[in-house]
């Protein structure tokens, strides 16, 4: 617990006056006033963060984290478990959507097991280990972990994110767990307050009918184990899964020093709403890459008061709407670094202010 408190403690604002630079800057490139809109504010947001207007983005690195989850029991996704450790190796194989994305992004990609049922060892170093449990318990029956576990789920996370901070520029968040749409939904419902059936969609793949009962045994897990809202920390064990709470620890690390951490869709923002309540500060240094097909996703870009980059109608997860959204950070940095002021190339601003 000691690290989660040191960490949460050490989180502050970005720079007001670095952000006030950035939009002096940018008001003397040439163009019309904010003419490229919201990649603008990106490049303000990371001049902020970054206390710098030579935005750093360089060195981009998706953390992809992975744990099994004991709901999967009660139907409520398509796939079996054995999928999660399948996909793992994949991943590390190179050949998985996330894979792909990153490497056009120019991005890395790191693989942590925070709760793969499966034994991982075998693996070696082309994976992170920081198994915290074999997998969340199904929560319709009991918690999905103690509250020990959970904090140790973030503190993992935040670990990682010290590790891979000295050369990594920009983070991404990225996920692997069947059945995970499941306690996101849980978490997202109890944090928010809203009533959780418009929040649950069909994951992998559900039919209409078995979506119904995915939210009867959601919500049977809620009644059973009463998360405390005002806890995020309690929500996580109760409802929650490894994987998610290894996100909000990275989210954390990330913010604590100053970095950017582009956050994927549905269930990588359920880890964004458990860092934001955990330490609000910690959501000015999140950027929500993408809006995700699932239905409650915009409910959670609402509790967190922003608006993703994009939105395509994705809904694959691993961190591939980081990686497309990366492409935004580097536009941002490029138009900051090679765009020419009215000074420099010797343009009248004519009737611009």
């Amino acid at each position: 617990m000691k690290r989660l408190e040191e960490t949460v403690r050490s989180i502050g604002k970005p720079s007001e006056e670095w952000r006030g630079k950035a939009r002096n800057h940018i008001l003397n490139l040439t163009m019309p006033p904010w003419a490229l809109g919201r990649l603008l504010d990106l490049a303000v947001d990371l001049a902020g963060m970054q206390e710098t207007l030579e935005l750093r983005v360089g060195r981009k690195n998706i953390v992809l984290m992975a744990g099994d989850h004991g709901i999967v029991d009660e139907g409520v996704s398509p796939c079996s478990r054995e999928v999660t450790t399948q996909m793992i190796h994949n991943f590390v194989g190179g050949n998985a959507g996330i894979n792909v994305l990153a490497r056009n992004a120019g991005a890395k990609v790191t693989v942590v097991d925070l709760g793969v049922e499966s034994d991982l060892s075998a693996l070696g170093d082309k994976i992170l280990h920081r198994k915290v449990r074999s997998g969340a318990r199904n929560f319709a029956k009991g918690p999905a972990m103690t509250r020990e576990e959970a904090v140790r789920s973030v503190e993992n996370g935040i670990g990682v994110a010290l590790a891979l901070a000295p050369e990594t520029d920009v983070f991404g968040t990225g996920e692997m767990g069947i059945g995970n749409t499941s306690p996101s939904s849980a978490i997202l419902s109890v944090l928010s307050g809203r009533p959780l059936p418009p929040l649950v969609g069909s994951g992998a793949g559900l039919s209409p009918e078995k979506v119904v009962r995915k939210v009867r045994i959601i919500e049977q897990g809620i009644r059973l184990n009463a998360p405390d809202r005002n806890d995020p920390l309690d929500v996580l064990a109760k409802v929650g899964g490894l994987e998610i709470g290894g996100i909000a620890g990275l989210i954390l690390g990330a913010a604590s020093l100053r970095r950017p951490v582009v956050v994927d869709g549905f269930i990588s923002t359920a880890g964004a709403l458990i860092a934001a309540s955990l330490a609000p500060d910690s959501a000015h240094y999140m950027i929500l890459a993408h809006r995700s097909a699932e239905p409650g996703h915009p409910a959670m870009t609402g509790v967190l008061g922003k608006t993703p980059l994009l939105d395509l109608g994705m809904r694959l997860g691993e961190g591939t709407g980081a990686a497309l959204a990366m492409h935004l950070l580097d536009a941002a940095a490029a138009v900051m670094k090679d765009m020419a002021t009215f000074q420099s190339a010797k343009v009248s601003r004519g009737g611009l202010p």
